[in-house]
């Protein structure tokens, strides 16, 4: 049972009642409407709900994975667990926590399903981000069901934009859509180009009733995790739920930091995200390296008279060279996720340095990951490669989680090199 704590025990800040009305969100109107929930979440409740269901998420994996998206009970549970409201605001109803209980409760969740960690990564990012839009999005969103689930993809230039009275019509063609299936809202971006041929990047939230959801995720791991590719063609979104891409580069100045207390709301998302995708790959890491070393201490060779698999000095250095890998990628993403946080608490705010750094770090974190899977597969011999063995299922996800652009170490090794160089950096929104 999630506790759902009274606002009289911890108000919200006053600071919303005090604010004018029509705030601007980078080039967008808020209008702040005075209310609050009547209780909130907390952070920690939140990971210890992450360890009770993981003996759930793993009973419900056969079918999730033959469904390729959770099933109708999961989701039921992934919106009433309130994971989704980490880094809601609290006057939603959410706990503003902490960066690192994102870590714990995806790695937890991992050890479960990590097509379930994967989507619920989606979900409590996408609600990070849109604290960010008008106040009247917000209120649209959550104002009456707060436990909604928010997708999204951010891969820049695929939508295209066209201006209209009250708002945009939005047209393309987006993969990778990660748990858009039993997502409530999809948080879309698109270019759109001004009569002087300006070109500006937009972030768009639209409702899941709006969209063509596309049969197209058939791979061999995070199978249940739905990222199915998402045609839109010309739907059109309201102005209050639009915002461009520099309100959404975090710092003391973003709209969400003008609103709510939560250091989260400070810290430059698009230098973070990568954690907690990264959160995620650790927790199927973790996992695999588990059920290796629960296996191996019972395991019997059987071209060795029945010789205890333990007993081989190779297997002890194996298991600890996983067991290893998987605590230094937790250590640093808690070591990334602190700077993070102790700049944006400080006001000193980030450098392009400072964001790229993160990026290249998180990264690492993941080879790191990556290598302990690698060691179980290794020293599992011909047993790991069944499908009913569950170190099975773990490298496959982790071969799909290695793809995602932030745990791509070349891409992000480079962008951090070049910022240590003093060269452009060429990533717009880890820019200054």
């Amino acid at each position: 049972m999630i506790r759902l704590v009274p606002t009289t025990a911890h108000p919200v800040s006053s600071r919303l009642s005090s604010r004018h009305e029509n705030q601007n969100s980078g080039g967008i109107t808020m209008n702040i409407v005075n209310q609050k929930a009547e209780s909130f979440v907390v952070a920690q409740d939140l990971v210890e709900k992450a360890r009770e269901v993981i003996p759930y998420l793993r009973e419900k994996s056969d079918e999730a994975n033959s469904l390729r998206r959770p099933p109708e009970d999961v989701r039921k549970m992934m919106k009433s667990s309130g994971f989704s409201r980490l880094w809601m605001p609290r006057r939603f109803g959410g706990a503003e926590g902490p960066l690192r209980a994102g870590c714990d409760m995806l790695r937890t969740l991992a050890h479960g399903c990590g097509s379930t960690a994967w989507i619920t990564v989606q979900n409590a990012l996408h609600n990070l981000m849109l604290a960010n839009w008008p106040v009247e999005a917000q209120e649209e969103i959550w104002g009456t069901t707060p436990d909604v689930l928010v997708s999204g993809i951010l891969i820049p230039g695929i939508g295209k934009a066209a201006k209209v009275d009250g708002g945009y019509k939005l047209s393309g063609r987006w993969p990778f859509v990660s748990g858009v299936e039993v997502a409530d809202w999809i948080i879309f971006t698109g270019n759109c180009t001004d009569e002087d041929g300006t070109v500006h990047e937009l972030h768009f939230v639209i409702p899941k009733a709006d969209i063509e959801v596309l049969d197209t995720w058939y791979t061999i791991g995070l199978k249940a995790s739905s990222s199915q590719d998402v045609k839109l063609n010309d739907v059109f979104v309201p102005e209050h739920r639009t915002v461009v891409e520099e309100a959404l580069k975090g710092g003391a100045d973003c709209p969400a930091a003008k609103l709510y207390d939560g250091v989260c709301y400070k810290v430059p998302p698009y230098s973070i995200f990568g954690c907690f995708i990264g959160s995620a790959a650790l927790g199927i890491s973790e996992a695999a390296v588990d059920y290796y070393i629960s296996g191996a201490r019972k395991r019997v060779a059987t071209m060795a008279n029945g010789k205890n698999i333990a007993s081989y000095t190779t297997q002890q250095v194996k298991v600890a060279e996983a067991q290893s890998a998987v605590i230094a990628a937790r250590q640093l993403i808690y070591s990334i996720l602190g700077d993070a946080e102790q700049l944006a608490e400080s006001g000193a705010g980030t450098t392009e340095e400072d964001r790229t750094r993160f990026r290249a770090l998180t990264a690492y974190a993941n080879k790191l990951a990556d290598s302990a899977g690698a060691t179980v597969l290794e020293a599992g011999g011909g047993g790991v490669i069944y499908e009913r063995n569950p170190v099975s299922r773990c490298i496959s996800d982790l071969t799909v989680t290695n793809r995602h652009i932030t745990q791509n170490w070349d891409v992000n090794g480079s962008t951090y090199g070049r910022a240590l160089l003093g060269l452009p950096i060429e990533s717009p929104m880890l820019e200054d």
